[in-house]
């Protein structure tokens, strides 16, 4: 799932409909990092892997026949970067 309505960047584990981390269960990514100003971060949640409210740039993303790839790319000059893959269930 990707969503991009607060301004950060987080990407949690795969989890269920409740919020905690399972596998198999679905990946959540919170993208708002494209240009307005950046918020602040609550606590995190028990499936936050990483975050970030510092950094703009995007997310990149390959589809797989059996999974997908994941790079968040910054903008230049900015140092955070996240990236990893995972395969479909």
């Amino acid at each position: 799932m990707i969503n991009g309505h607060d301004h950060t960047y987080e990407r949690f584990a795969e989890m269920n409909a409740s919020g905690e981390a399972v596998t198999p269960g679905l990946r959540e990514f919170v993208v708002g990092t494209g240009g307005r100003n950046l918020y602040g971060f609550d606590r995190p949640l028990p499936a936050t892997e990483i975050r970030d409210n510092s950094t703009y740039g995007v997310l990149k993303l390959t589809l797989r026949s059996n999974g997908y790839d994941w790079e968040f790319v910054p903008v230049v000059g900015s140092t955070f970067t996240d990236r990893g893959s995972a395969n479909c269930h």
